[in-house]
Parts: structure tokens; C-alpha cells; sequence
């Protein structure tokens, strides 16, 4: 399995992340754009996720529900492009923080079989990105996209 890397350099307002999937990026594409499938793999495994809204279109909305041990943690965002199966952009918000507002552009990349991910997340100020850092995005998004790679894999073999 392949493993996620996180750029994040001090003074920016961004955080790219990527990641090469053992799936073609039909399967990764179908995985995180499936309203079903999605809360197979959003987020950690410890949480619960609901898709109360998944408009999953260039112009549409999600709103995802998160709930664990520790609180619920809902968030929300508006699809900006959705080209299938190479380009998702969206604003992520969590709604436990009104007005703090990212915009994510993820691309795959058809890599001869396996997929390449990268996602360029872009917050509103450093002071937003390094809060984000400091809450353990880093560790809820590589889990987060552990899971998908699974799932991604297991939808390949299904054909």
C-alpha cells in the first residue's frame, strides 16, 4: 500500500498532499464520489460518517456527519469542478468553526494501472492551515485515505 505524503511548509497557506493508489482512478474516482461508499472511507476508522447531502456535480453541495466517542464533527463545502474521473474541486468547511473556509483542488492521474493523487488544499490565512495541522489533520487524512485506497483496490477487483 502506498503511503501519503504531506507538504507543508512553514509561512504557507497551503498543504498538498499526495499519494499513489494501487486501483485505476475510475475505482479511486468512483469511491470518492459514490454517496454509499463514501462513509467507508471519510475520516477515521473510530468515527461514524452520514452523508446528509451529496450533490455530487460541478455546482452541487455535501454536508458530511462525523460522530464518535468524542462529539460529533459536522462539515460542508460546494463542488467548484467535478470532472470525471480526473478532477475534484470543493470547499471543505468544518461547522464547528464558521467562516474558516479551504478550497481542495484533487487531481488523479492515470498511472499505468495504479493511480497518483494529489491535493492542493488552500486555507485562508497560515494561521487557519496551521491550526488545521495542529487539530491532526495530517493523521485523519492519511487514515482517511488508507481506507479509500482499500476500498478503491477492492472495487478494481470487482471490476
Amino acid at each position: 500500500m502506498g503511503k501519503t505524503e504531506f507538504v507543508i511548509e512553514p509561512g504557507r497557506q497551503d498543504i498538498v498532499t499526495e499519494r499513489v493508489f494501487d486501483a485505476p482512478r475510475e475505482a479511486v474516482f468512483r469511491a470518492m464520489t459514490d454517496p454509499e461508499l463514501i462513509p467507508r472511507w471519510w475520516g477515521p476508522a473510530a468515527y461514524t460518517v452520514r452523508v446528509d447531502r451529496a450533490e455530487i456535480a460541478t455546482g452541487g453541495s455535501w454536508r458530511f456527519l462525523t460522530s464518535g466517542a468524542d462529539g460529533e464533527f459536522d462539515f460542508h463545502g460546494v463542488y467548484h469542478e467535478v470532472t470525471a474521473p480526473e478532477r475534484i474541486v470543493q470547499t471543505f468547511e468544518y461547522e464547528g468553526a464558521p467562516g474558516h473556509v479551504c478550497l481542495e483542488t484533487a487531481t488523479l492521474e492515470d498511472a499505468g494501472g495504479s493511480t497518483r493523487y494529489r491535493a492542493v488544499t488552500v486555507f485562508q490565512s497560515v494561521e487557519d492551515r496551521d491550526a488545521m495541522v495542529a487539530d491532526g489533520m495530517e493523521e485523519g487524512s492519511a487514515e482517511g485515505l488508507d481506507r479509500l485506497a482499500d476500498l478503491a483496490a477492492e472495487l478494481a477487483e470487482r471490476g
